[in-house]
């Protein structure tokens, strides 16, 4: 059962991509910048797993794949309101 709109979906596959993308060096900044938008358009628990699958394809370990959305989702939810 998808729990994201198509929109929503598809932009979750962008943000995926994004990852994939990264060479090394950019990994991890990719990876927390992706996951950061994610957790903005309320898909960040929906893009959690393809998001480490994408990380570790581009060879971070999952530990630290789990380790920086868990910082992203900090950053993005307990953000103070302006």
């Amino acid at each position: 059962h998808p729990t994201a709109s198509a929109a929503g979906s598809d932009h979750g596959q962008g943000l995926v991509q994004f990852v994939l993308a990264a060479h090394e060096g950019q990994r991890n900044t990719r990876l927390f910048w992706a996951a950061c938008r994610a957790y903005e358009n309320g898909l960040g628990p929906a893009l959690v797993a393809p998001l480490v699958d994408a990380a570790v394809t581009t060879g971070l370990t999952e530990h630290e794949a789990r380790a920086t959305i868990t910082s992203a989702a900090r950053m993005t939810t307990h953000r103070p309101s302006p």
